[in-house]
């Protein structure tokens, strides 16, 4: 008969039973997410006749960009604060509160200025700078890093994430179609305040439980490494933040998205060279754990290429699906935002499957490196783009008619197989590769590539119009060849890449 650990240990379908808390915890906090992000480029570029903003559609895909690449971002630093001051629970916690109240706020605008909108966004990527790093870092601290189990967990910890990315879409498109943008938003606030006090009062004792059980002492719920000046940064960057946010409001500093955009990209690049510098060589790392660390860079950059198509869904897809896409069946025509449930969907069809399939190649030591796992994701995307290619296309030779939503709907499946091949497994490579010490700070990192992808995309995705059908063709083909060098260069260097992983394991 099983004791209290060991059935504590695999509770929850093989698994340690706390994954089961932070899988709906995930749920809701993505669930308020995925209900406003696909309809922010749509109600910033809607006339204000419509009751949108009335951008120009570059500019608005740029503000998307730089909110979802800001959210990765902030994670470095939610990572440090959690690494050094705060732990993994609390930031999580915290990040919740701001979350919540970033809803509100953007629910506020129906009411009143504009400044209720972008102050709700940058409240929203404040709180999930704490949230995201550090709810994953949890997921892994419930396995050890020889745990064959370690990769299927991730699965069904992401599997929480598509299920709340499907639904919310579904919501939030049926409600602004009868009720108005704001609703909708508000439909995201809801989420995120489900997703709040589930983890206070569901997550957290249950996590307490696990580690009072286990051999080892865990770190979730304390800082690593605390620094007495945590704090004191902290607040110095919060009042820089409202330092900034004041200076807008006033009109005395006037921002450009799009050239915002351009040279956060560049500075990013710039940064994220200069701090692996610094963790390699100044941050008194063991030999071994600088070959982790570089090990992690190369994974990161790898990434960068699948992002910066996946986060075109927001943008590029979203504006597809509503300029080019024939959205009516049996005189029903289909909200916009609903394609953006595809990709969670195909998660949530899909991701068991990988789960199992992980599991049992690892037990028979036939599991595929993470390097083999990312190559086959940079070139299922660049099949995703291919499809786009010849369905823009097909609109040009037919004279600008509508095309099938299978075009999408394939486009999509592929994106999906190529995530599943990358997104979970990094996240479990990061956990599992980064220094206990940096594991916040690696993590942070690892949402880096995906905070470039995401400004990139944005700078792609207001090329998608009527205006510019010409030059859809080429705009999908240029990001499909990116991938598929990258896949080829990445397939060159696999041996060496692997030897390199095998001695830095020893």
């Amino acid at each position: 008969m099983k004791n209290s650990h060991e059935q504590d240990n695999t509770a929850f379908f093989g698994h340690p039973k706390p994954l089961k808390d932070l899988f709906f915890t995930e749920f809701w906090e993505r669930f308020s997410y995925y209900g406003i992000r696909p309809l922010l480029i749509l109600y910033m570029s809607a006339l204000s006749i419509n009751g949108g903003l009335g951008l120009d559609r570059p500019t608005a895909a740029a503000i998307v960009g730089l909110f979802a690449g800001s959210i990765y971002l902030i994670t470095i630093f939610g990572g440090w604060i959690a690494d050094n001051w705060l732990g993994q629970a609390r930031s999580v916690w915290y990040g919740s509160i701001l979350m919540a109240l970033g809803h509100l706020s953007i629910a506020l605008n129906a009411w009143f200025d504009q400044f209720f909108f972008y102050f709700g966004l940058v409240l929203i990527v404040l709180g999930s700078g704490l949230f995201k790093t550090c709810i994953t870092v949890i997921v892994g601290t419930l396995y050890n890093a020889q745990d064959t189990r370690r990769d299927a967990g991730f699965s069904i910890f992401y599997m929480g994430i598509n299920l709340g990315a499907f639904i919310a879409p579904l919501f939030t498109g049926l409600f602004i179609e009868n009720n108005g943008w704001h609703i909708g938003f508000g439909i995201g606030g809801i989420g995120m305040l489900i997703a709040l006090i589930f983890f206070r009062f569901t997550c957290t004792p249950q996590l307490v439980k696990f580690n009072e059980n286990q051999a080892t002492e865990s770190a979730w719920n304390k800082p690593v490494t605390p620094k007495k000046s945590a704090p004191k940064i902290v607040f110095a960057f919060i009042l820089f933040c409202t330092i900034i946010i004041s200076l807008v409001t006033l009109n005395i500093i006037t921002i450009n998205p799009i050239i915002l955009s351009k040279y956060l990209t560049a500075s990013i690049c710039i940064v994220l060279l200069i701090y692996f510098i610094y963790l390699i060589f100044l941050a008194n790392s063991t030999p071994n754990e600088k070959k982790q660390i570089m090990m992690c860079f190369l994974l990161i950059i790898i990434a960068v290429f699948f992002w910066s198509s996946l986060e075109q869904q927001p943008t590029s897809f979203n504006l597809f699906a509503q300029d080019f896409t024939q959205r009516y069946v049996g005189g029903y025509e289909i909200p916009t935002v609903w394609f953006q449930s595809l990709n969670p969907i195909f998660m949530v069809l899909f991701a068991p499957v990988l789960a199992w399939l992980w599991t049992k190649l690892g037990k028979s030591n036939l599991n595929p490196s993470y390097i083999t796992k990312f190559i086959i994701s940079i070139a299922l995307a660049g099949c995703s783009f291919i499809i786009m290619y010849f369905a823009s296309q097909r609109i040009i030779l037919n004279g600008g008619a509508l095309v099938s939503p299978l075009w999408l709907v394939f486009s999509l499946l592929f994106l999906t197989l190529g995530e599943l091949c990358l997104s979970p497994i990094g996240l479990s490579a990061m956990t599992k590769l980064a220094p206990t010490q940096l594991r916040g700070q690696i993590m942070g990192l690892w949402m880096t590539s995906i905070a470039l992808g995401s400004l990139i995309a944005g700078l792609i995705g207001g090329h998608v119009s009527a205006e510019s059908l010409q030059e859809l063709p080429m705009l999908f083909i240029q990001c499909a060849i990116i991938l598929f060098a990258g896949a080829i260069i990445l397939f060159i260097f696999k041996k060496p890449i692997l030897k390199f992983l095998t001695t830095s394991n020893n």
